[in-house]
């Protein structure tokens, strides 16, 4: 009779666990499908700019720290360790991620919407580093002779990126 009560109470324990498990593991996956598009840092989409009010924001500031909403325009087809989002005036801005912490997916993301939180500041781009984001993008041989001079530019890194 010991050992029946036994098996019959390390039953109903296995089962408890399973069952808990199970809830556990729905969770999760219902917590992943809500973050699927986040990519680095989660963060709350407040007091959000868009890319023509970071421009104003942040002349005459050597950096801000903002959260900022705008259109991919082009993203690093190679490892997807950058995009390139349209501002207001028809140029683009670099958004980086911070310390390559987080990627991007590597697929085309033009025309998707960005949120993304970090820090935007202006910053002088070097030839090689133009050069090296040219062939990132897939640019031809003659695309990237053509970058010789440096070049300042508006400048983002980003901790945590959401694709919409």
């Amino acid at each position: 009779m010991k050992k029946l009560f036994v098996l019959l109470l390390t039953a109903a324990v296995l089962q408890a666990c399973s069952q808990s498990n199970t809830t556990a593991e729905g969770q999760e996956t219902a917590e992943a499908a809500t973050d699927a598009n986040v990519y680095g840092v989660s963060f709350e989409e407040q007091n959000v700019l868009s890319a023509g009010q970071l421009q104003e924001a942040v002349s005459g500031n050597d950096s801000i720290q903002a959260t900022v909403a705008a259109e991919i325009v082009e993203s690093c087809q190679s490892k997807g360790c950058w995009m390139d989002v349209k501002l207001e005036d028809g140029s683009t801005m670099k958004v980086t991620f911070r310390d390559y912490g987080f990627f991007l997916p590597v697929q085309d993301l033009s025309g998707k919407t960005a949120v993304f939180t970090g820090m935007a500041r202006h910053e002088v781009i070097s030839v090689e580093d133009q050069r090296h984001f040219a062939e990132d993008a897939g640019k031809s041989a003659e695309e990237i002779a053509a970058i010789t001079q440096p070049r300042e530019e508006l400048r983002f890194v980003a901790d945590g990126v959401k694709l919409k």
